[in-house]
Protein backbone atom coordinates (compact mmCIF):
# COMPACT_ATOMS: atom_id res chain seq x y z
CA UNK A 1 0.00 0.00 0.00
CA UNK A 2 1.23 3.36 -1.12
CA UNK A 3 2.35 4.94 2.04
CA UNK A 4 3.30 8.65 3.32
CA UNK A 5 4.97 9.14 6.62
CA UNK A 6 5.19 12.62 7.76
CA UNK A 7 8.45 13.16 10.05
CA UNK A 8 7.56 16.08 12.73
CA UNK A 9 10.55 16.12 15.18
CA UNK A 10 10.27 20.03 14.67
CA UNK A 11 7.20 20.33 14.32
CA UNK A 12 5.25 21.32 11.38
CA UNK A 13 3.87 24.94 9.23
CA UNK A 14 2.08 24.92 6.32
CA UNK A 15 5.36 26.13 4.54
CA UNK A 16 7.12 22.89 5.68
CA UNK A 17 5.23 20.51 4.85
CA UNK A 18 4.35 21.14 1.09
CA UNK A 19 8.15 21.43 0.11
CA UNK A 20 8.83 18.06 2.22
CA UNK A 21 6.20 16.94 -0.28
CA UNK A 22 7.23 19.11 -3.24
CA UNK A 23 10.90 17.63 -2.08
CA UNK A 24 9.75 14.03 -3.21
CA UNK A 25 9.65 14.98 -7.11
CA UNK A 26 12.87 15.51 -9.47
CA UNK A 27 13.26 18.41 -10.47
CA UNK A 28 11.57 18.55 -14.03
CA UNK A 29 8.26 17.17 -11.90
CA UNK A 30 9.09 20.05 -9.33
CA UNK A 31 9.27 23.03 -11.82
CA UNK A 32 5.92 21.73 -13.45
CA UNK A 33 4.28 21.13 -10.14
CA UNK A 34 5.37 25.51 -9.03
CA UNK A 35 3.93 26.33 -12.58
CA UNK A 36 0.45 24.97 -12.18
CA UNK A 37 0.89 26.57 -8.39
CA UNK A 38 1.44 29.92 -10.04
CA UNK A 39 -1.28 29.26 -12.61
CA UNK A 40 -3.54 28.80 -9.34
CA UNK A 41 -2.60 31.31 -7.66
CA UNK A 42 -4.80 34.74 -7.21
CA UNK A 43 -3.89 37.95 -8.91
CA UNK A 44 -0.61 39.43 -7.31
CA UNK A 45 0.63 35.82 -5.87
CA UNK A 46 3.84 34.17 -6.71
CA UNK A 47 5.16 30.45 -5.64
CA UNK A 48 8.52 29.16 -5.77
CA UNK A 49 11.04 27.42 -4.57
CA UNK A 50 14.94 26.64 -3.70
CA UNK A 51 17.07 24.09 -2.20
CA UNK A 52 18.17 25.54 1.17
CA UNK A 53 20.70 23.74 3.65
CA UNK A 54 20.30 23.56 7.42
CA UNK A 55 22.55 21.79 10.13
CA UNK A 56 23.84 20.01 7.19
CA UNK A 57 20.83 18.89 5.80
CA UNK A 58 19.60 20.03 1.82
CA UNK A 59 15.97 20.02 1.40
CA UNK A 60 13.34 22.43 -0.67
CA UNK A 61 12.06 25.54 1.01
CA UNK A 62 9.30 26.82 -0.68
CA UNK A 63 8.12 30.90 -0.72
CA UNK A 64 5.59 32.81 -1.11
CA UNK A 65 5.08 35.94 -2.90
CA UNK A 66 2.14 38.85 -2.35
CA UNK A 67 2.65 42.02 -5.23
CA UNK A 68 6.47 40.86 -5.51
CA UNK A 69 7.51 41.03 -1.24
CA UNK A 70 7.57 38.04 0.68
CA UNK A 71 5.31 38.70 3.71
CA UNK A 72 5.63 37.15 7.22
CA UNK A 73 3.18 34.24 6.98
CA UNK A 74 0.31 35.45 9.90
CA UNK A 75 0.13 31.58 10.87
CA UNK A 76 3.39 32.64 12.90
CA UNK A 77 1.45 35.05 14.37
CA UNK A 78 3.36 38.19 13.51
CA UNK A 79 1.25 41.26 14.69
CA UNK A 80 1.41 43.62 11.96
CA UNK A 81 -1.46 46.27 11.51
CA UNK A 82 -0.91 46.14 7.53
CA UNK A 83 -2.59 42.59 7.94
CA UNK A 84 -5.95 42.49 6.91
CA UNK A 85 -8.68 40.16 8.14
CA UNK A 86 -10.36 37.69 6.36
CA UNK A 87 -13.56 35.44 6.76
CA UNK A 88 -14.11 32.18 6.17
CA UNK A 89 -16.74 32.93 3.29
CA UNK A 90 -13.65 35.02 1.44
CA UNK A 91 -11.34 32.15 2.31
CA UNK A 92 -13.52 29.39 0.59
CA UNK A 93 -14.37 32.29 -2.36
CA UNK A 94 -10.72 32.73 -3.08
CA UNK A 95 -10.18 28.82 -3.42
CA UNK A 96 -12.87 27.98 -5.12
CA UNK A 97 -11.84 31.05 -7.63
CA UNK A 98 -8.58 28.88 -8.20
CA UNK A 99 -8.55 26.57 -11.50
CA UNK A 100 -7.60 23.07 -9.66
CA UNK A 101 -9.72 19.56 -9.25
CA UNK A 102 -12.81 19.93 -7.19
CA UNK A 103 -11.41 16.95 -4.32
CA UNK A 104 -8.29 19.69 -4.07
CA UNK A 105 -11.33 22.58 -3.25
CA UNK A 106 -12.81 20.35 -0.89
CA UNK A 107 -9.85 19.56 0.98
CA UNK A 108 -8.52 22.94 1.34
CA UNK A 109 -11.58 24.11 2.37
CA UNK A 110 -12.42 21.53 4.89
CA UNK A 111 -8.59 22.42 6.06
CA UNK A 112 -9.79 25.84 6.87
CA UNK A 113 -12.78 25.09 8.42
CA UNK A 114 -11.39 23.39 10.90
CA UNK A 115 -9.41 26.33 11.49
CA UNK A 116 -12.43 28.08 11.96
CA UNK A 117 -14.05 25.50 14.25
CA UNK A 118 -10.52 25.82 16.67
CA UNK A 119 -10.09 29.70 16.39
CA UNK A 120 -13.93 29.70 17.43
CA UNK A 121 -13.52 27.59 20.64
CA UNK A 122 -10.31 28.94 21.40
CA UNK A 123 -12.45 32.56 21.60
CA UNK A 124 -15.69 31.54 22.36
CA UNK A 125 -17.19 33.12 18.99
CA UNK A 126 -19.47 32.01 16.24
CA UNK A 127 -17.71 30.51 13.62
CA UNK A 128 -19.44 33.13 11.31
CA UNK A 129 -17.98 35.62 13.32
CA UNK A 130 -14.55 34.30 13.03
CA UNK A 131 -11.50 36.56 11.02
CA UNK A 132 -8.42 34.58 10.35
CA UNK A 133 -5.88 37.08 12.49
CA UNK A 134 -3.15 34.23 11.73
CA UNK A 135 -4.03 31.90 9.48
CA UNK A 136 -6.08 34.35 6.65
CA UNK A 137 -3.96 36.19 4.46
CA UNK A 138 -3.39 34.79 0.95
CA UNK A 139 0.38 33.67 1.57
CA UNK A 140 -0.99 31.21 4.33
CA UNK A 141 -4.10 30.02 2.03
CA UNK A 142 -1.41 29.15 -0.64
CA UNK A 143 0.21 27.03 2.28
CA UNK A 144 -2.84 25.33 2.33
CA UNK A 145 -3.52 25.11 -1.30
CA UNK A 146 0.05 23.77 -2.18
CA UNK A 147 -0.22 21.49 0.17
CA UNK A 148 -3.65 19.78 -0.85
CA UNK A 149 -2.45 20.27 -4.59
CA UNK A 150 0.64 18.36 -4.02
CA UNK A 151 -0.74 15.57 -2.05
CA UNK A 152 -3.40 15.05 -4.73
CA UNK A 153 -0.12 14.83 -6.99
CA UNK A 154 1.50 11.54 -5.06
CA UNK A 155 -2.30 10.17 -4.05
CA UNK A 156 -1.78 8.17 -1.51
CA UNK A 157 -3.50 5.31 -0.13
CA UNK A 158 -2.79 6.01 3.47
CA UNK A 159 -1.05 9.22 5.68
CA UNK A 160 0.82 8.48 8.86
CA UNK A 161 2.95 11.21 10.93
CA UNK A 162 5.00 10.87 14.02
CA UNK A 163 4.26 12.48 17.49
CA UNK A 164 4.37 15.84 16.98
CA UNK A 165 6.81 18.58 18.51
CA UNK A 166 5.51 21.82 19.78
CA UNK A 167 7.90 23.89 21.53
CA UNK A 168 7.17 25.66 24.51
CA UNK A 169 6.80 29.18 25.65
CA UNK A 170 4.86 32.34 24.14
CA UNK A 171 4.35 34.14 21.02
CA UNK A 172 3.21 37.21 20.03
CA UNK A 173 0.13 37.61 18.12
CA UNK A 174 -3.25 39.42 17.23
CA UNK A 175 -4.74 39.15 20.48
CA UNK A 176 -1.50 39.61 22.31
CA UNK A 177 0.92 37.03 24.13
CA UNK A 178 -0.42 33.77 23.90
CA UNK A 179 1.24 30.55 25.48
CA UNK A 180 2.67 28.15 22.98
CA UNK A 181 1.54 25.99 21.50
CA UNK A 182 -1.14 28.88 20.91
CA UNK A 183 -4.81 28.09 22.03
CA UNK A 184 -6.08 27.13 18.36
CA UNK A 185 -3.28 25.25 17.63
CA UNK A 186 -3.62 23.19 21.14
CA UNK A 187 -7.63 22.60 20.31
CA UNK A 188 -6.64 21.30 16.64
CA UNK A 189 -3.80 19.22 18.51
CA UNK A 190 -6.39 17.08 20.82
CA UNK A 191 -5.94 13.24 20.51
CA UNK A 192 -2.73 13.94 18.23
CA UNK A 193 0.17 12.57 20.65
CA UNK A 194 2.23 16.07 20.93
CA UNK A 195 5.60 16.78 23.24
CA UNK A 196 7.28 20.31 23.96
CA UNK A 197 11.05 19.28 22.85
CA UNK A 198 13.08 21.05 25.08
CA UNK A 199 13.41 24.11 22.20
CA UNK A 200 11.24 27.01 23.27
CA UNK A 201 9.18 28.86 20.36
CA UNK A 202 6.07 27.79 18.05
CA UNK A 203 7.07 24.84 16.23
CA UNK A 204 3.83 23.75 15.22
CA UNK A 205 1.75 26.17 13.91
CA UNK A 206 -2.17 26.20 13.43
CA UNK A 207 -2.00 25.74 9.62
CA UNK A 208 0.26 23.21 10.50
CA UNK A 209 -1.83 21.26 13.24
CA UNK A 210 -4.96 21.93 10.68
CA UNK A 211 -3.75 19.55 7.48
CA UNK A 212 -1.79 16.85 9.76
CA UNK A 213 -5.54 16.92 11.71
CA UNK A 214 -6.74 16.87 8.51
CA UNK A 215 -5.06 14.38 6.58
CA UNK A 216 -2.99 11.80 9.15
CA UNK A 217 -5.25 8.51 9.90
CA UNK A 218 -2.44 7.42 12.23
CA UNK A 219 0.56 8.68 14.65
CA UNK A 220 3.05 6.25 15.18
CA UNK A 221 6.37 5.41 14.93
CA UNK A 222 7.70 5.07 11.26
CA UNK A 223 5.74 1.57 10.54
CA UNK A 224 7.84 -1.34 8.58
CA UNK A 225 8.07 0.18 4.77
CA UNK A 226 10.33 0.16 1.82
CA UNK A 227 11.29 3.86 1.58
CA UNK A 228 11.11 4.86 -2.12
CA UNK A 229 11.93 8.68 -1.55
CA UNK A 230 12.48 11.07 1.13
CA UNK A 231 11.51 14.69 1.11
CA UNK A 232 12.73 17.70 3.51
CA UNK A 233 10.80 20.57 3.86
CA UNK A 234 12.97 23.27 5.15
CA UNK A 235 11.51 25.77 7.63
CA UNK A 236 12.49 29.56 7.71
CA UNK A 237 13.64 29.65 11.40
CA UNK A 238 17.09 28.72 12.42
CA UNK A 239 17.64 26.28 15.60
CA UNK A 240 20.02 24.66 17.18
CA UNK A 241 18.61 21.40 15.17
CA UNK A 242 17.75 21.07 11.16
CA UNK A 243 14.54 23.10 10.81
CA UNK A 244 12.74 20.75 8.74
CA UNK A 245 9.41 17.97 8.64
CA UNK A 246 10.91 15.21 6.17
CA UNK A 247 8.41 12.70 4.54
CA UNK A 248 9.24 9.11 3.49
CA UNK A 249 6.97 7.96 0.54
CA UNK A 250 6.77 3.90 -0.07
CA UNK A 251 5.18 0.87 0.40
CA UNK A 252 3.94 -0.88 3.34
CA UNK A 253 3.36 -4.38 3.55
CA UNK A 254 -0.28 -5.08 4.38
CA UNK A 255 -0.69 -8.52 4.32
CA UNK A 256 1.46 -8.26 8.05
CA UNK A 257 -0.33 -5.60 10.01
CA UNK A 258 -2.06 -5.44 13.03
CA UNK A 259 -4.89 -7.64 12.14
CA UNK A 260 -2.79 -10.51 10.11
CA UNK A 261 -2.22 -13.68 11.72
CA UNK A 262 1.11 -15.81 11.65
CA UNK A 263 1.91 -17.57 8.33
CA UNK A 264 1.47 -20.59 8.36
CA UNK A 265 3.05 -22.66 5.44
CA UNK A 266 3.46 -19.66 3.54
CA UNK A 267 -0.05 -18.79 4.01
CA UNK A 268 -1.31 -15.48 5.21
CA UNK A 269 -4.92 -14.66 6.74
CA UNK A 270 -6.50 -11.17 8.36
CA UNK A 271 -9.75 -9.79 9.44
CA UNK A 272 -11.53 -6.91 7.16
CA UNK A 273 -14.92 -5.51 7.78
CA UNK A 274 -17.69 -4.74 5.07
CA UNK A 275 -19.67 -2.32 5.10
CA UNK A 276 -22.87 -2.15 3.20
CA UNK A 277 -25.61 0.05 1.68
CA UNK A 278 -28.24 0.15 -0.95
CA UNK A 279 -28.57 3.36 -2.57
CA UNK A 280 -31.12 4.68 -5.20
CA UNK A 281 -31.21 8.11 -5.26
CA UNK A 282 -27.67 9.35 -6.02
CA UNK A 283 -26.08 10.61 -8.86
CA UNK A 284 -22.56 9.00 -10.29
CA UNK A 285 -20.81 12.17 -9.55
CA UNK A 286 -21.78 12.05 -5.95
CA UNK A 287 -21.36 8.37 -5.38
CA UNK A 288 -17.82 9.03 -6.94
CA UNK A 289 -17.29 11.80 -4.47
CA UNK A 290 -18.42 9.72 -1.28
CA UNK A 291 -15.58 7.13 -2.84
CA UNK A 292 -13.00 9.57 -2.86
CA UNK A 293 -13.40 10.84 0.89
CA UNK A 294 -13.58 6.89 2.23
CA UNK A 295 -10.57 6.23 0.30
CA UNK A 296 -8.89 9.10 1.96
CA UNK A 297 -10.08 8.01 5.64
CA UNK A 298 -7.95 4.52 4.80
CA UNK A 299 -10.99 2.46 3.47
CA UNK A 300 -9.39 -0.53 2.18
CA UNK A 301 -11.45 -0.75 -1.20
CA UNK A 302 -14.65 0.79 -1.88
CA UNK A 303 -17.01 -0.52 -5.05
CA UNK A 304 -20.50 -0.57 -6.30
CA UNK A 305 -22.65 -3.12 -7.76
CA UNK A 306 -25.79 -2.49 -10.10
CA UNK A 307 -28.71 -3.94 -7.80
CA UNK A 308 -32.51 -3.99 -8.31
CA UNK A 309 -34.46 -2.52 -5.67
CA UNK A 310 -38.12 -1.97 -4.62
CA UNK A 311 -40.85 -0.59 -6.55
CA UNK A 312 -38.96 -1.79 -9.72
CA UNK A 313 -35.95 0.94 -9.12
CA UNK A 314 -32.63 0.47 -10.57
CA UNK A 315 -30.17 1.01 -7.61
CA UNK A 316 -26.01 1.06 -6.81
CA UNK A 317 -25.30 -1.34 -3.77
CA UNK A 318 -22.13 0.21 -2.01
CA UNK A 319 -19.56 -1.50 -0.84
CA UNK A 320 -16.73 -0.70 1.53
CA UNK A 321 -13.85 -2.85 3.11
CA UNK A 322 -11.78 -1.18 5.89
CA UNK A 323 -9.81 -2.90 8.78
CA UNK A 324 -11.72 -3.31 11.70
CA UNK A 325 -10.08 -0.65 13.60
CA UNK A 326 -10.89 1.70 10.94
CA UNK A 327 -14.74 1.30 11.40
CA UNK A 328 -15.52 4.40 13.85
CA UNK A 329 -13.95 6.89 11.03
CA UNK A 330 -15.73 4.86 7.94
CA UNK A 331 -19.36 4.71 9.21
CA UNK A 332 -19.42 7.90 9.87
CA UNK A 333 -18.51 8.57 6.74
CA UNK A 334 -21.01 6.93 4.83
CA UNK A 335 -23.59 8.52 6.75
CA UNK A 336 -22.32 11.61 5.68
CA UNK A 337 -21.01 11.42 1.86
CA UNK A 338 -24.18 9.31 1.02
CA UNK A 339 -27.79 9.09 1.10
CA UNK A 340 -28.34 5.81 3.27
CA UNK A 341 -30.00 5.52 6.73
CA UNK A 342 -28.84 2.38 7.84
CA UNK A 343 -25.18 0.17 7.18
CA UNK A 344 -24.82 -3.58 7.29
CA UNK A 345 -21.53 -4.88 8.85
CA UNK A 346 -20.03 -8.41 8.35
CA UNK A 347 -16.84 -9.23 9.46
CA UNK A 348 -14.65 -11.35 7.05
CA UNK A 349 -11.44 -13.45 7.19
CA UNK A 350 -9.56 -12.83 4.22
CA UNK A 351 -7.19 -14.62 2.53
CA UNK A 352 -4.08 -12.70 1.23
CA UNK A 353 -0.99 -13.08 -0.61
CA UNK A 354 2.47 -11.79 0.79
CA UNK A 355 3.94 -8.91 -0.69
CA UNK A 356 7.06 -7.04 -1.31
CA UNK A 357 8.00 -4.04 -3.35
CA UNK A 358 10.99 -3.61 -5.76
CA UNK A 359 12.46 -0.76 -7.68
CA UNK A 360 13.88 -1.07 -10.75
CA UNK A 361 16.78 1.38 -12.07
CA UNK A 362 14.52 3.33 -13.84
CA UNK A 363 11.94 4.09 -10.93
CA UNK A 364 9.95 1.31 -12.06
CA UNK A 365 7.90 -0.39 -8.73
CA UNK A 366 7.30 -3.69 -8.99
CA UNK A 367 4.89 -5.46 -7.00
CA UNK A 368 5.55 -9.13 -5.74
CA UNK A 369 2.86 -11.29 -4.46
CA UNK A 370 3.80 -14.76 -3.10
CA UNK A 371 1.92 -17.79 -0.62
CA UNK A 372 -0.29 -20.49 -1.27
CA UNK A 373 1.93 -21.67 -3.92
CA UNK A 374 1.55 -18.76 -6.13
CA UNK A 375 4.22 -16.52 -7.65
CA UNK A 376 2.72 -12.93 -9.20
CA UNK A 377 4.69 -9.77 -10.25
CA UNK A 378 3.14 -6.73 -11.53
CA UNK A 379 4.48 -3.19 -12.70
CA UNK A 380 3.22 -0.15 -11.31
CA UNK A 381 1.24 1.55 -14.32
CA UNK A 382 1.48 5.12 -12.53
CA UNK A 383 5.30 5.12 -12.46
CA UNK A 384 5.38 3.25 -16.40
CA UNK A 385 2.90 5.93 -16.97
CA UNK A 386 5.07 8.72 -15.83
CA UNK A 387 8.30 6.94 -18.05
CA UNK A 388 6.22 6.75 -20.87
CA UNK A 389 5.57 10.35 -20.55
CA UNK A 390 8.95 11.54 -19.87
CA UNK A 391 10.27 9.49 -22.76
CA UNK A 392 7.41 9.99 -25.36
CA UNK A 393 7.03 6.29 -25.84
CA UNK A 394 4.00 3.89 -25.63
CA UNK A 395 3.19 1.88 -22.05
CA UNK A 396 3.41 -0.77 -23.90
Amino acid sequence: MKTLYLECNMGAAGDMLSASLLDLFDDDEQRSIIEKLNEIAPEGVSVWSEPVTKCGITGTQMHVEINGQEESSQDHHDDKSHHHHTSMAQVEEIINGMDIPVEVKYDAACVYKQLAEAESRAHNKPVSEIHFHEVGMLDAIMDVVNFCYILHKIMPDQIFASPVRTGFGEVMCAHGILPVPAPATACLLHGVPTYAGGIEGEMCTPTGAALLRSHVQKYEERPLMTIEKTGYGIGHKDFAAANCVRAFLGETDESINSNSTAPIDGKYTDHVVELKCNLDDMTGEQIGFATQMLFKAGALDVFTTAIGMKKNRPGILLTVLCRPDDTGKIVPLIFKHTTTIGIRETLCNRYILKRTVVTDKNGIRKKISEGYGVHKEKSEFDDLARLAAKNDTSIF
